[in-house]
């Protein structure tokens, strides 16, 4: 590990962040997946800052059923782009977005990617 300019350690120097939404099991996931895919992710396509944006379906390691349905990764330079975005217009639309399709609510995590 290398000690960055903010006094973190991380494996290199230059950090990104992430927003994690994980996305509980909707009551209808089809209607899920059609706001999703038609309204929500071209708001999120429209905020500024974002460098990567990523949807991944969830699925249990075993045949359990997994508590969440699907997870996107909002990627950005550093916390203060991703604040900044949602500061925004942009972010604010999206962020108010979530409330129309997420059934089974939405758990938002920031991460700190010390490896990639």
């Amino acid at each position: 590990p290398v000690t960055r300019e903010d006094g973190r350690e991380g494996y290199y120097d230059a950090c990104m962040v992430k927003l994690i939404v994980l996305y509980g099991q909707p009551e209808d996931p089809g209607a899920f997946d059609a706001h999703y895919f038609s309204t929500h992710a071209d708001l999120v396509a429209k905020m500024p800052g974002i460098r990567r944006f990523e949807i991944a379906r969830c699925n249990s390691m075993d045949a359990s059923a997994s508590p969440y349905y699907m997870q996107a990764e909002l990627w950005f330079d550093d916390a203060g782009a991703l604040q900044a975005c949602f500061a925004t217009p942009e972010g604010q639309a999206a962020a108010a977005d979530v409330a129309n399709f997420a059934t089974g609510g939405a758990t938002m995590l920031m991460g700190d990617v010390i490896a990639s």
